[in-house]
């Protein structure tokens, strides 16, 4: 690694901290700061910082909020008895892109791992069930990722859920619209077959 004047260096080596980004990118992005004007770079640290202080969890949900309850959870045009249940915040967003759930969420914070050391207790279940015992919620919809422990989250949760007397429905997955089959792995074309309907 070249050398660099220190608070440069610095800089680099928290942006390679973050997700996604090698050394060639964090030097960019630090070469970019350095370029920037003052008033820039404090809009990037002011910005990070309220990040920390101003972002909570929503009280219902476990989603990122700016207050008590997130953007969805005080919507009250949204359908109060259907829950889409996912493993993080960031999980949200691809379902609200597609504008087509109208329903809340349930943030489980992860999926189950017994190898990690995740099992039901590390995961907000229990604030799940409060909620569905309130009687409002009729339908939760497990939206886990299709890895193996979002399929043993999902498969956990309809075991416990439906002698709540709930709809326990999961997402389709299999093989994604403008792919090629020949391209496709086992497990998604197995996800695809299994998950066919009529047309």
């Amino acid at each position: 690694m070249p050398d660099f004047a220190e608070p440069l260096a610095r800089l680099i080596t928290e942006f390679k901290r973050l997700p996604g980004i090698g050394q060639k990118s964090a030097q960019r992005i630090a070469f970019h700061v350095m370029r920037s004007g003052r008033g820039d770079a404090a809009q990037l640290a002011e910005a990070i910082l309220d990040v920390k202080d101003k972002l909570t969890m929503c009280a219902m949900c476990n989603n990122i909020a700016d207050s008590e309850l997130c953007q969805y959870c005080r919507d009250p045009q949204r359908d109060q008895s259907v829950v889409c249940v996912v493993e993080d915040p960031n999980n949200i967003v691809g379902i609200e892109v597609t504008r087509q759930f109208n329903g809340l969420y349930h943030v489980l914070g992860g999926a189950l791992s017994p190898l990690r050391g995740i099992g039901p207790e590390q995961l907000r279940i229990k604030t799940l069930i409060d909620r569905i015992a309130r009687g409002e919620v009729k339908e939760i919809i497990v939206a886990t990722n299709p890895t193996v422990e979002g399929e043993a989250t999902a498969v956990y949760l309809s075991k416990l859920l439906k002698p709540l007397g709930m709809r326990v429905t999961r997402i389709a997955m299999g093989v994604p619209v403008g792919s090629d089959l020949e391209f496709a792995d086992e497990v998604t074309m197995w996800k695809a077959l299994e998950g066919r309907r009529e047309i």
